[in-house]
């Protein structure tokens, strides 16, 4: 494994970087490298709206619809 060194980092983003740590569970080290994991990982397909939507509302849980009963389809109108 390659070791990085970022100098002059400025102490408010290091100490960001440590509440963010705090916040997962981890070390600031590991916390940097699930960041710049992140940062290089191609980003996900795009979805369709539906599956967007979804994604988006699905951990509020579902809402139960009382739908009304359709009635069957008129026959179509006949020309002869």
């Amino acid at each position: 494994m390659a070791s990085i060194t970022i100098r002059d980092l400025d102490d408010g983003v290091v100490l960001l970087l440590e509440r963010r740590a705090v916040d997962h569970g981890r070390s600031v080290e590991e916390e940097v490298r699930h960041i710049l994991r992140q940062a290089v990982s191609p980003a996900p397909a795009p979805g369709s709206l539906g599956e967007s939507v979804h994604r988006r509302f699905a951990s509020l849980g579902g809402v139960d619809l009382d739908l009304p009963i359709r009635d069957a389809m008129p026959d179509a109108p006949r020309f002869d």
